[in-house]
């Protein structure tokens, strides 16, 4: 079984990669991790026109490494093989376009618990990606 794990350095996404691990220990046939971190570059782009070259995507790419650092010692610390993947734009986009190109089996994710209301208004990440993934999604709630 192939997993995909979406982190973005939140308590919720270290909650997924935890119960990704326990998960993956368990099956019978697993088979590989991917850890993916979606760095939302939309509010960036004007700041491109006004920052020296190069910049904007030297600060997204550090965030990303920040991101992946926790869930990529805690999988070596268990001696879970893993590669990982850092893409850039909306990251529910992002991580089906992952989950489809990868042929993943599952998407593991953090849900942040914000309010129904919060997510009616600004939406969720987590609610895009259940709504258009095509293989299932284990929301981990911390």
């Amino acid at each position: 079984m192939k997993l995909l794990i979406a982190v973005d350095g939140s308590k919720a996404s270290e909650g997924a990669v935890k119960y990704a691990a326990r998960l993956f220990k368990a099956l019978t046939d697993p088979s590989h991790i991917t850890l993916i971190t979606v760095q939302d570059d939309s509010a960036l782009r004007l700041f491109k026109k006004y920052t020296p070259q190069g910049s904007v995507e030297d600060y997204l790419r550090e965030n990303a490494d920040k991101n992946l650092a926790w869930a990529a010692k805690y999988l070596n610390k268990l001696n879970l093989a893993h590669d990982m993947s850092i893409k850039f734009g909306h990251p529910a986009e992002q991580i089906i376009k992952e989950s489809k190109s990868g042929s993943f089996d599952m998407i593991v994710m953090g849900s942040k618990g914000r309010s129904s209301w919060a997510n009616t208004v600004i939406g969720s990440v987590a609610q895009r990606v259940v709504a258009t993934s095509q293989v299932p999604v284990v929301l981990v709630k911390n």
